[in-house]
């Protein structure tokens, strides 16, 4: 079943990250800018003047290209700093260097290896709490443990989700954070504790449908092909 697992895994995750994407702009933008007054605001503004494509292989990408502010280029209008993600990656590598591409990548691993964890463990145990013995979690179980992981997961990861985006913005301009330490310190200091929850609501916002539609996408794909 490996590979069926695979594939299973991949097509689910798709569905997912789609149906997940806007809110994950929106997310990225409350916590690196102070220009908005909150969720529905920053929705309504993206939607009147730009378009948030920004699909990118690379998580430093995605974040650059969701928090370019310039409306989609019209004839005599001033163009976007990056024109795609290809054109981003290069735009980074000739500006800050090969390292430049790996910025905040600490504070990516530091937020995804504990809250992995979490994740598949408040899923499976939901699952098994809710199904019969012997049986298959029904549709309802796994959407709403799916959910549910989902948002824990998110919940443990925002703090450091916030410094992964603050880091991954650092050096577009100008260098201001030494390390993920200094990013910490930095931000407390200037902001406070609650920094750290920034973009915590839009994050169990979009959690809930995307992973509870990943976790159903992906025990049905293992069913059909079982």
């Amino acid at each position: 079943m490996p590979v069926e697992e695979f594939v299973a895994g991949w097509i689910s995750g798709a569905l997912g990250l789609v149906l997940g994407h806007p809110f994950d702009t929106v997310k990225v933008r409350l916590q690196t800018q102070t220009t908005y007054r909150g969720i529905v605001d920053c929705m309504v503004k993206i939607y009147r003047h730009e378009s948030a494509y920004c699909l990118a292989p690379f998580d430093l990408i995605k974040v650059r290209l969701q928090n370019q502010t310039e409306p989609v280029a019209q004839p005599g209008s001033t163009p976007p700093q990056y024109q795609g993600p290809v054109h981003c990656a290069a735009s980074i590598f000739r500006e800050e260097g090969y390292r430049g591409l790996f910025r905040g990548a600490w504070a990516l691993m530091l937020r995804d290896t504990p809250t992995m964890g979490i994740y598949f463990i408040t899923y499976e145990g939901l699952c098994h709490q809710y199904t019969p013995e012997g049986q298959n979690p029904s549709s309802a179980t796994v959407l709403v443990a799916g959910g549910f992981a989902g948002i824990a997961s998110w919940v443990a990861a925002t703090p450091l989700d916030v410094i992964k985006s603050r880091m991954q913005m650092d050096g577009l301009r100008r260098r201001v954070y030494q390390g993920v330490l200094d990013c910490m310190v930095s931000s407390v200091r200037q902001e406070g504790l609650g920094v750290f929850f920034r973009g915590v609501t839009i994050n169990s916002a979009r959690a809930f449908p995307v992973n509870a539609v990943t976790f159903l996408s992906y025990e049905y794909l293992l069913r059909w092909w079982g």
